[in-house]
């Protein structure tokens, strides 16, 4: 079967509970910072952003699972090309192998599977690879197919360019997990950062509903509140950026 992974579509599941969280979400925000019908009309895009960056984020997390997987089926390429297969059957061991490893519905086996299937019609696997490289928009995978064109066409030691490949793949993904744990705690101190500001307004509201009421019904609190709401979303994205590191 063949991806596009420039899009992704949401399963029904997915779509219903993404979208009741942007309402819950926009519900909470109503109620702590301005506590009326109205403000629901300037947060009408919300939902549709919030789908939009959940959509963003599973199509990253998809693209992360295709490239690691990656990994694999090319350390299983080199394996089966310096015991001497040729690359069309290479690709079918390979098969074999990653079918140990992950599902049969697995994107990668089905990526190969389709690559195979393509083969006996006499598709070049060179233009195979670039094809899955464009649709994935994963790096590694296009460094990948441009080296196997090059060396093909050249008639380096493909084995031995394989192997260095997978060598330097198996590096880089170790690296990025390495940095990935070592944020891990910052990346859940952010999180949790950015929950305080609402659970000490819900806090004062619980505890004194008349303190924060001078805030509620009027233009001056409706500024106020809006002003702080904006840093607050602002401070936000910065966090985010900050612990976002891509190797």
């Amino acid at each position: 079967m063949k991806h596009d992974y420039r899009y992704y579509r949401f399963t029904k599941k997915e779509a219903v509970r993404y979208l009741a969280e942007a309402l819950f979400l926009c519900a909470g925000i109503n109620y702590l910072c301005y506590r009326s019908w109205w403000a629901f009309i300037p947060m009408l895009p919300v939902p549709w952003l919030y789908l939009k960056i959940k959509r963003k984020k599973r199509l990253e997390q998809k693209k992360k699972q295709l490239n690691y997987a990656f990994k694999d089926a090319v350390n299983s390429l080199s394996v089966a090309l310096k015991a001497g297969y040729s690359m069309e059957n290479a690709i079918s061991e390979c098969i074999r192998d990653l079918k140990n490893i992950y599902p049969e519905d697995a994107p990668i086996v089905e990526e190969f599977c389709y690559i195979r299937s393509q083969l006996k019609v006499s598709v070049p696997v060179e233009r195979l690879l670039r094809d899955l490289g464009e649709r994935s928009q994963v790096e590694d995978i296009q460094s990948f197919a441009g080296v196997y064109g090059i060396a093909k066409r050249s008639g380096g030691n493909l084995s031995r360019i394989l192997q260095n490949t997978a060598r330097t793949l198996s590096d880089k993904i170790e690296v990025e997990k390495e940095v990935q744990a070592c944020i891990a705690a910052k990346s859940m101190e952010q999180r949790i950062m950015a929950a305080v500001p609402f659970g000490i307004i819900l806090y004062m509201q619980l505890m004194d509903p008349g303190f924060l009421s001078a805030l509620y019904g009027n233009l001056a609190g409706i500024c106020v509140m809006s002003t702080c709401l904006a840093g607050y979303l602002l401070a936000f994205w910065m966090g985010r950026r900050i612990v976002r590191i891509e190797v």
